[in-house]
């Protein structure tokens, strides 16, 4: 990466098509925290990603853009007013964000509409003038970037298109959430893996299981922060930082958060090296609900999901998998258990997915085990 560009104020603007209607909405009054008096941001997370650093394969991201456009079409879940989160977390330099268009209305950052995003920093927008967007619209968001930018942090596949100078793509650069202030259900980030990111389903079809959470409650705010291969205890250089180096930057960082779903684990003990003792994952998940729990948030465990049919599955590995599952549902590790293993399994091999709820890997869930994963999720333990 380059070295640092200057600090100075710049100008931001946001120009992108949104599926929902626009007028002035009115200030939405903060929520109060369950069981005491102290004062949530009235501000919760619509859409979200989680980046990753980029590697040399991946093409746009290590070498930037220079003039270049990013555009965003995002799924949101609640509606409101709206205002964008830039995020570069693995950034060295600083990017000159700007002109930004949200739903084809400027988007400003302290008045200006161009601003600096600093290295391993984010970056905030003011409310968008006179957009109200509705409950799962489609917000457009177009990004300038003059350049040069250097190497930009990123999600690399969103399974949904985007555009890059024109060109199609399933990467999210630099943008990292879209936040309203029209939640009122559960307001909820799901920490996981590639089954939270979508593997499995179609791009484009918004079947992914947050997605399909998110219909199932009205009003609910999910931020989706899965990212593909990503583990519970251990960092890798492709699929980043794991679930415990990045909690504070992806979850705890997000305004107006009440409850954190952890979906991790299966990637712990299939990649390599792979994670045979359960108590080292065990104590990862308690090292979570603690920090989760100190920053007032409800944390839900996901029992880890059956692979029988995956390729890097052994019997010794289903007999982890089975002991973690064990745990988890006693209750004394999360404060509320949601059981993907019982929505997915086969009851004549329990080892194996439902070939009716099977993509085809032995490992991800098609579109109907996305659904049954949205299904198991109670609302009672998201409130």
């Amino acid at each position: 990466m380059s070295g640092r560009g200057p600090a100075r104020r710049g100008v931001l603007t946001a120009a992108a098509g949104l599926a929902a209607v626009v007028a002035t909405a009115p200030g939405a009054r903060a929520a109060e925290a369950p069981g005491s008096a102290a004062r949530r941001s009235r501000w919760t997370t619509s859409w979200a990603t989680a980046q990753t650093a980029p590697t040399p394969a991946d093409t746009v991201a290590s070498t930037g853009l220079t003039q270049g456009t990013f555009t965003a079409h995002v799924r949101l879940s609640a509606g409101g007013q709206v205002r964008l989160r830039y995020g570069h977390a693995f950034g060295t330099a600083p990017v000159l964000i700007g002109p930004v268009t949200a739903g084809g209305r400027p988007v400003t950052f302290g008045g200006q509409r161009r601003a600096w995003l600093a290295a391993g920093a984010s970056l905030t927008s003011d409310a968008v003038a006179g957009m109200r967007a509705a409950e799962h619209a489609l917000l457009t968001v177009r990004t300038e970037l003059p350049g040069p930018t250097g190497p930009l942090s990123f999600h690399r596949n969103t399974h949904a298109s985007h555009e890059v100078d024109g060109v199609r793509t399933t990467s999210v650069f630099l943008l990292t959430g879209v936040e309203v202030t029209g939640a009122h259900g559960p307001v909820v980030a799901v920490l996981g893996d590639s089954i939270a990111e979508g593997v499995g389903t179609p791009d484009d079809s918004g079947l992914r299981w947050p997605d399909q959470l998110a219909r199932r409650l009205p009003g609910a705010a999910i931020a989706d922060l899965g990212i593909s291969g990503n583990r519970l205890l251990l960092d890798d250089a492709r699929f980043g930082p794991g679930g415990q180096a990045r909690f504070d930057r992806d979850v705890l960082s997000l305004p107006g958060l009440r409850t954190v779903l952890i979906h991790l684990g299966v990637n712990d003990l299939q990649q390599p090296p792979s994670q045979t003792d359960p108590a080292l994952v065990l104590a990862g998940y308690r090292q979570l609900v603690l920090r989760a729990r100190d920053a007032g948030l409800r944390a839900v465990g996901a029992t880890i999901t059956p692979f029988g049919g995956w390729s890097r599955w052994t019997p010794e590995l289903e007999t982890v998998r089975q002991r973690i599952n064990a745990a988890v549902r006693t209750g004394r590790v999360f404060d509320a258990v949601t059981d993907f293993d019982a929505a997915l399994r086969d009851p004549d091999h329990p080892e194996r997915m439902s070939p009716a709820y099977d993509s085809g890997d032995g490992l991800h869930p098609g579109p109907s085990g996305h659904a049954a994963l949205a299904a198991a999720v109670d609302r009672r333990h998201l409130l």
